[in-house]
């Protein structure tokens, strides 16, 4: 039988320490009713599902998973687990991941501008700040904090070309695509410099899946055709 000792200083006694408590008892509860079932204990199965997630998981998905929260802090416990960010979990070998650890933080930011340039494989430097796009009405206050250079976006613009990309981890990330990217740094309000501009494109003629249709259908809808005309007609 598993035993659990935590003991409080008298004046000490803090919600915080108390929801750690009932997270733990969950946990164990549930290691002990299972003795003699499946052959994984939880730990293993949820350190499994991190293997399975190029060794990256979230609350959010151990808990779908079925597992408690508790099960996550006694792993971090072990050392069998570390907290990369706010609700992101890795595995002690594992590369932490600033773009899966900010989009967990702000699940309705998605990268954009030269961030989105990194991810599309347009340009070589990683930003030195992330940029993000979020809905108009969503309050920025708290991803400016954080550093991010956060920007609302009204719809349909805000979901316009939003797809899924790999960060340099491995890990996928929601960040607007190659053709609708490259509309946004034309556009003098985003001060995208046009050394970087020229070499995005001269990138992006040369891929094998670029889709020159989409692409003039996005700079229609966000208004950049004028500017956009040039590069294709010099670069094309």
């Amino acid at each position: 039988m598993i035993a659990m000792a935590i003991v409080f200083e008298k004046g000490t006694e803090t919600a915080e320490k108390l929801i750690y408590f009932y997270a733990c008892l969950t946990y164990y509860i549930q290691q002990e009713s299972k003795k003699g079932g499946d052959c994984m204990t939880d730990s293993q199965k949820i350190l499994e599902l991190a293997k399975q997630n190029n060794a990256v998981l979230t609350t959010a998905m151990v808990v779908h998973a079925g597992f408690s929260r508790g099960s996550l802090q006694h792993l971090v416990k072990k050392g069998d687990l570390e907290r990369s960010g706010r609700g992101v979990y890795i595995l002690p070998e594992a590369w932490d991941d600033e773009f899966v650890n900010l989009q967990t933080r702000y699940k309705r930011g998605i990268y954009a501008l030269e961030t989105a340039l990194f991810l599309c494989d347009l340009a070589d430097r990683t930003p030195l700040k992330f940029q993000m796009f979020f809905p108009a009405t969503y309050n920025l206050s708290n991803p400016k904090k954080d550093g991010i250079l956060a920007k609302g976006a009204k719809e349909p613009f805000y979901s316009l070309g939003s797809t899924e990309l790999t960060s340099p981890a491995g890990n996928p990330v929601k960040a607007y695509s190659a053709e609708r990217t490259l509309c946004d740094i034309l556009k003098t309000r985003n001060h995208v410099d046009v050394q970087v501009v020229v070499e995005a494109f001269k990138r992006y003629v040369l891929r094998k899946d670029k889709n020159i249709p989409l692409f003039s259908n996005y700079a229609g809808a966000l208004h950049v055709e004028e500017k956009l005309r040039p590069y294709l007609e010099v670069l094309l």
